[in-house]
């Protein structure tokens, strides 16, 4: 699509709004990290509209009761919980192999990790590596057969604005060679971004009606930082982190525009990369993004593919 041509389609979207989604009866959806932010958004806004939404979710208490508290906010809703650790391929595969909906139409890679302290995921990979990058790759590959038997299936993949300031190091993915926090995450959802637009290169060249998505959702109101790993870290640095989401960071439903943008909208491209129209895409209203030097590097992109179906064993048909 020519620059004009997209500069046209963001101008005609400027004002989008949840409000503005299109009717998703029939539509069958999985949310990954549903339990909050948002992924809990984007799966309330999804059932609200009339979707049939799994909440992905690593822990059955809190996926739960995130499930009780949509169907409280949405009377009818159609969600129920499935349990997924993208930190663990074993519970990946399980989650793939337990499908029992037939096809699947809207996949919302959405859980992930953010300035964690070095650990480890079950198989041994660096969690922010493994947890926003590996288990998505995995998941969606397991699930692409399900993808495919829908008549317009769609992957959105939820980068991150801060995937811009990442020095790509295909020798050191996996915190081999040394590790910082941010640099391992914004390498991370470089990753992201990778992915999403490799499979539509993939989808393309093989004929498929799939269309991948990739979202920066800005600066957003979440427990990312504040939650799992980051939950034991000290009471300064808890301190800053609620001084900074409630001075610098949108409410969580500003950031879940981009991910139901991506989900909803009727003639979206496949391969579109949906972030703020604000400064530095931080705030504001979703928008297309074309300019971007990951979108345009199919190189790095497609190696990045290779390593991840040898790590994972998980090959794309």
């Amino acid at each position: 699509m020519s620059p004009a041509l997209r500069m046209s389609r963001d101008s005609s979207h400027a004002r989008w709004r949840p409000d503005s989604i299109p009717d998703q009866s029939g539509r069958r959806a999985v949310v990954t990290g549903a339990n909050s932010g948002i992924g809990y958004v984007t799966a309330r806004e999804l059932a609200r509209r009339g979707a049939h939404v799994v909440l992905a979710c690593r822990n059955r208490e809190r996926g739960q009761a995130a499930v009780e508290r949509l169907r409280t906010e949405v009377p009818g809703a159609r969600a129920e919980l499935r349990l997924l650790d993208l930190a663990d391929l074993r519970s990946v595969r399980a989650f793939a192999e337990d499908w029992s909906h037939g096809r699947l139409d809207l996949l919302v890679n959405n859980a992930g990790i953010a300035m964690v302290p070095l650990s480890r995921t079950a198989d041994g990979f660096e969690s922010q590596f493994g947890v926003n990058h590996l288990g998505p790759f995995a998941l969606t590959g397991l699930l692409l057969p399900r993808l495919l038997a829908a008549p317009d299936p769609r992957v959105v993949t939820v980068s991150s604005e801060g995937q811009r300031f990442a020095r790509f190091d295909m020798t050191n993915l996996d915190a081999e060679r040394g590790y910082r926090a941010a640099f391992a995450y914004v390498q991370s959802k470089r990753a992201n971004l990778y992915f999403a637009t490799e499979l539509q290169r993939r989808a393309d060249i093989a004929g498929l009606r799939l269309r991948s998505m990739a979202v920066a959702p800005g600066l957003t109101r979440s427990n990312v930082l504040t939650g799992g790993a980051n939950s034991a870290r000290g009471r300064a640095y808890r301190s800053l982190m609620r001084l900074l989401m409630r001075s610098a960071f949108r409410p969580t439903p500003e950031g879940a525009k981009t991910s139901l943008y991506a989900a909803t909208v009727t003639d979206l491209p496949g391969g579109s990369y949906v972030v703020p129209d604000g400064p530095f895409q931080l705030r504001g209203q979703p928008v297309l993004r074309s300019r971007e030097r990951a979108l345009q590097d199919a190189s790095t992109a497609r190696r990045l593919w290779i390593l991840s179906e040898r790590l994972t064993g998980v090959r794309y048909p």
